[in-house]
């Protein structure tokens, strides 16, 4: 049973010893650098709240008084004043996807103010404009403008840009804008050529090819299937070696926000390949553990599992999937949705997109070759057959120490909560739900009562149990203090709070971003508190979270990231002035994925649904989304040349 307990939140009362005596252990040691000035949060129960930290060769060499530590002090030790900013270990992220995430690096932002100022078709054409002049470079490799946020509700046309509007932008390079929903995007001529679209095409199943009026020419505007089965021949310039660009660049994006462990949530073989390539030439900054998907190459799984590091990079294990998303309604409910917004059939309740036999023959496998597996549960359906599948493989193989995760499990039983517990699975919650999408989980998924228990941490504090929460990017920026603030607040969008009694302590979010994705990921021993001998993982902020007003969280900035006693990240000064873009909306490009895997799932429904059902979602549902695991996979082949 994961049950709080000394040993899961700190290294113990002995790392406390050493960490007092450390200055005379090491008396013989001269620190590298010294961080003093600020209070210093260990997420270690034994020492919580220090004054200095001394860091030699990588890792913590003491943690306590000034005073003492200072005795640490050499020639040539590097002193940091921390300027009353405050220093905690650095965040350790529990599921999210991070080579996708890099893809931002080569898109515009078209999002609506307040995000961004796209509020008329002439402001987007400027900033896209402007964004390809800024990366000319980069447009000219991948040959291709790219943006992603647009709202048609929000521009003051309240229609969709057209084809030539965007051939304004450019006629050498192909321009496709998606819009917020991911469901429509919008090509220009040369990209409606470079897919083969013209006034022959005819509509795919699923998808529309919206015409000119009076005429079978296309306008430029895609719909659904019409636009997403383009992706392959839209995305295909990047290739393995863009591929890597965009690890690089991913790894860079969780830095800045802090983390200093970073997840490749559901890799393919050939992904896993580029980030170890990455690794092997020294590109990775913050260290990445990829889960491998079950149910695509279990062989390679096997060969390539590790607990230890190369590079920075390691394969974890195994990932699985039973479901879809809650806010698009695709999630495997026990029971009907509350108010689907789409043509569903009466007593609609989501579907499994993994067949129970799949299910159970994955998790016993796992067992079998003792090997972690994550899995994907959203509904109560899905996170029933999950947790008969534990069960069943307990039984066959006994209860071994895996520490198998739940992952997002957005709508649970509190009786579920109890068999997660009593089974030793460690949930990994999203509580950004509550904001980006809480509204819409009370108005439309779940109801206001069932609302109110989604991402629900405080069960599980109330069972002493531990958690860890993230954020799913590149679903939404990898935003910690998003995170931070959701998990302790459960502000919703509109200033609702949903769920009062699920929210926590600022401490206990703050060990659920630290010391419990460390044990998740079977790594707190060197990973999530700042105690002597564990990695010199540590994070800056602007501000005390433990003494800030917690509506204010969200304004924290993360002003310096640290692997391993380096600096991996500064923030520049005119990011800490002001609020980053996303943090009202989420970026575009995660809106893209989350309403794309929304479809995606869709898809997979019985033939007699799939289009109404797709247009409804498309139509109606601008908040709603799905499960990104899967229509990343979709693309990182497309990109590799596979798909």
């Amino acid at each position: 049973m994961l049950k709080l307990s000394r040993r899961h939140f700190s290294a113990g009362s002995a790392v406390a010893v050493l960490a007092l005596m450390a200055p005379a252990a090491f008396a013989a040691e001269v620190a590298d650098v010294i961080y003093a000035g600020g209070p210093i949060h260990t997420m270690d129960d034994a020492n919580p709240l220090v004054e200095a930290v001394a860091v030699k060769a990588g890792r913590i060499i003491a943690a306590g008084d000034a005073a003492e530590v200072m005795k640490l002090k050499g020639e040539t030790t590097q002193t940091v004043d921390l300027a009353g900013r405050t220093m905690l270990p650095g965040f350790v992220d529990p599921h999210g996807h991070v080579t996708m995430g890099g893809l931002q690096a080569v898109t515009a932002n078209l999002l609506p103010p307040p995000d961004g100022p796209n509020g008329d078709i002439a402001q987007i054409q400027q900033t896209l404009k402007d964004w390809a002049a800024a990366n000319a470079d980069t447009v000219k490799q991948v040959k291709l403008i790219m943006g992603f946020g647009y709202d048609e509700s929000q521009l003051k046309e309240q229609r969709p840009p057209n084809r030539q509007e965007l051939d304004a932008v450019s006629s050498e390079y192909p321009v496709v804008i998606v819009h917020q929903s991911g469901h429509i995007a919008v090509f220009n001529s040369k990209a409606l050529d470079l897919v083969g679209y013209s006034a022959a095409t005819p509509n795919p199943e699923g998808g529309v090819i919206r015409r000119e009026p009076g005429s079978e020419q296309p306008n430029g505007v895609l719909e659904e299937v019409a636009w997403l089965t383009t992706i392959p021949k839209v995305l295909g310039n990047i290739g393995p070696t863009g591929m890597q660009a965009l690890a690089r660049a991913g790894v860079d994006l969780w830095a800045s926000y802090g983390y200093t462990t970073a997840q490749e949530g559901r890799a393919v073989p050939g992904l896993a390949e580029v980030l170890k390539a990455v690794a092997a030439e020294g590109g990775l900054k913050i260290d990445v553990v990829s889960y491998v998907d079950v149910l695509v190459d279990r062989d390679y799984i096997l060969k390539n599992h590790s607990r230890d590091y190369v590079g920075r990079y390691r394969n974890g294990g195994a990932k699985l999937t039973i479901d879809g998303s809650p806010q698009g309604f695709t999630a495997w409910r026990d029971r009907p949705y509350y108010d689907p917004v789409g043509d569903y059939p009466p007593g609609y309740a989501g579907y499994a997109a993994a067949t129970p036999k799949d299910v159970l023959d994955a998790v016993a496998w796992a067992y079998a070759n003792n090997l972690q597996i994550i899995t994907h549960s959203n509904g109560e359906a899905a996170s029933d057959l999950l947790i008969t599948a534990i069960r069943e493989a307990q039984k066959a193989h006994g209860r071994l120490p895996t520490r198998p995760v739940l992952i997002h499990g957005q709508f649970q039983r509190e009786d579920q909560a109890d068999s997660f517990v009593e089974l030793g699975v460690f949930p990994s919650l999203f509580p950004m739900h509550t904001f980006y999408w809480g509204d819409w989980h009370r108005d439309h998924t779940v109801g206001p009562a069932n609302g109110d228990n989604i991402s629900p941490t405080g069960w599980y504090v109330t069972r002493g149990a531990m958690f860890s929460t993230h954020t799913d990017a590149p679903v939404a920026f990898p935003d910690t203090m998003r995170v931070l603030s959701a998990t302790v607040t459960r502000r919703t969008r509109s200033g609702d709070i949903l769920g009062p009694m699920q929210r926590v302590p600022v401490e206990t979010a703050l060990k659920a971003m630290t010391i419990w994705p460390a044990y998740q990921h079977f790594e707190e021993a060197d990973k999530g508190s700042i105690a002597v001998g564990k990695l010199a993982d540590l994070v800056i902020l602007t501000d005390d979270p433990t003494a800030i007003d917690p509506m204010m969280l969200d304004q924290i900035k993360v002003a310096e990231t640290i692997k391993e006693g380096r600096t991996v990240y500064t923030a520049p000064p005119e990011k800490l002035k002001k609020a980053d873009a996303g943090r009202g909306m989420g970026n575009p490009f995660s809106d893209f994925l989350v309403r794309l895997a929304a479809e995606r799932d869709v898809r997979n429904m019985p033939e007699g649904r799939r289009t109404p059902l797709m247009r409804k979602l498309m139509a109606g549902a601008p908040h709603n989304g799905g499960c990104v695991s899967g229509v990343i996979a979709d693309m990182t082949r497309a990109m590799l040349g596979q798909g």
